[in-house]
């Protein structure tokens, strides 16, 4: 695999806010470490400025046994068999539901004392402020009335935690005052703080995202020429904003790992994760030698017609090939290299071969045979 970013540049880190979902960043910064990413900054809101605090202080492992451990109680103090009740939503669970929201009103809502108390003891405020890397989060002061953008290191002493908290304070939370003002989350003002890093001088920025309630601001931004972005994006749903599931996690955290993967090596596919450098010319040269085989693969009651197919690639090229993009619903513009890989990605699938793994093209082609029972094609 060929690395597409380069070592010698350092780059900054934009941590979109996201809730339970925040989890993923992890599992990105542990594929940009194996890598050797050199990371200079971060810019972060909500969970973002809580994983950005671990980025800056570069305790991979405190995040990453946060995580692994993640549940309801240990963010707000509530009881986890009825978190996960209400989850599970069914009629028969209403009065629970009525309960628990009559509860929240009369509160005014969730206490987050088991957050804060996290944050505290997540938080080193002497290694974030000799850290190399910048530290910037976005939150809104209800108090003042106005969005603000915080250097982290440049707060009072013993006060980087409230001001981790303030960008983390999600609707929902019992508003608690933090150096005497009322702080919302940031992701009501800009949850994807990637003009933070621009208007900082940065050029080269990484921006990793899990689609969080918030204001997008990465749509309607105007990047210069001279700045590049890199995005590591799941193309799953990864759960609710206050999902906060241990198995979500760490699921989250391997999702996360690979997609970083695919941005950092360029891998293709669009649910596995496949090493295919070559160009198109060679993905149609395969797809005329193996199509008859892996369509007697991908629907064997059709072997006996898919024998009698007519010879030539005007056949192939013209009928069958469109086709099967139509099938698979490739975007218009689809080209053989694309067309190939997604059916030896529909075939993994079939013969429920794990995604999470970087596979080479003929590695997974291997597998696929040895799963069909059949003799691997002549050369492979």
């Amino acid at each position: 695999m060929e690395l597409q970013l380069d070592l010698n540049k350092e780059y900054g880190i934009v941590l979109e806010g996201g809730g339970a979902k925040g989890a993923y960043q992890v599992g990105a910064w542990k594929a940009l470490k194996e890598a050797g990413i050199r990371i200079k900054g971060v810019a972060g809101t909500s969970v973002g400025a809580l994983n950005g605090a671990l980025i800056c202080m570069d305790d991979f492992s405190k995040a990453e046994r946060i995580w692994e451990n993640i549940s309801y109680s240990r963010v707000m103090d509530v009881d986890e068999a009825l978190m996960e009740r209400i989850r599970n939503f069914s009629l028969k669970n209403l009065p629970d539901l009525i309960a628990g929201g009559t509860r929240l009103l009369k509160d005014r809502g969730f206490d987050i004392a088991p957050l804060m108390g996290l944050i505290g003891d997540m938080v080193d405020e002497e290694r974030i402020r000799s850290s190399p890397r910048d530290l910037y989060v976005v939150t809104y002061s209800v108090s003042d009335r106005q969005p603000l953008v915080v250097n982290v290191k440049e707060t009072p002493e013993g006060e980087i935690g409230d001001m981790l908290m303030a960008s983390a304070y999600l609707i929902g939370f019992r508003p608690e005052r933090l150096g005497g003002k009322l702080y919302m989350d940031g992701g009501g003002v800009n949850n994807v703080p990637v003009d933070v890093l621009m208007d900082k001088g940065y050029k080269d920025i990484i921006v990793v995202r899990i689609y969080g309630l918030g204001v997008d601001t990465e749509r309607r931004l105007k990047v210069p020429e001279d700045v590049n972005l890199h995005h590591i994006c799941p193309r799953q749903d990864l759960g609710g904003i206050l999902e906060f599931d241990r198995r979500r996690a760490k699921r989250n955290m391997v999702l996360g790992y690979f997609d970083a993967k695919r941005m950092l090596y360029g891998l293709a596919g669009r649910g596995y994760y496949i090493d295919a450098p070559s160009g198109e010319p060679y993905y149609f040269d395969k797809m005329m030698s193996e199509l008859p085989q892996l369509l007697a693969y991908l629907r064997p009651e059709m072997e006996e017609e898919i024998s009698r197919f007519p010879n030539g690639y005007r056949y192939y090229t013209e009928t069958l090939l469109p086709q099967m993009a139509r099938e698979m619903k490739l975007k218009e513009g689809w080209d053989y290299k694309e067309l190939y890989l997604s059916l030896l990605e529909e075939l993994a699938r079939q013969y429920r071969i794990s995604r999470f793994k970087v596979y080479q093209v003929e590695e997974l082609l291997r597998i696929i045979h040895r799963k069909a029972g059949k003799k691997v094609l002549k050369g492979i």
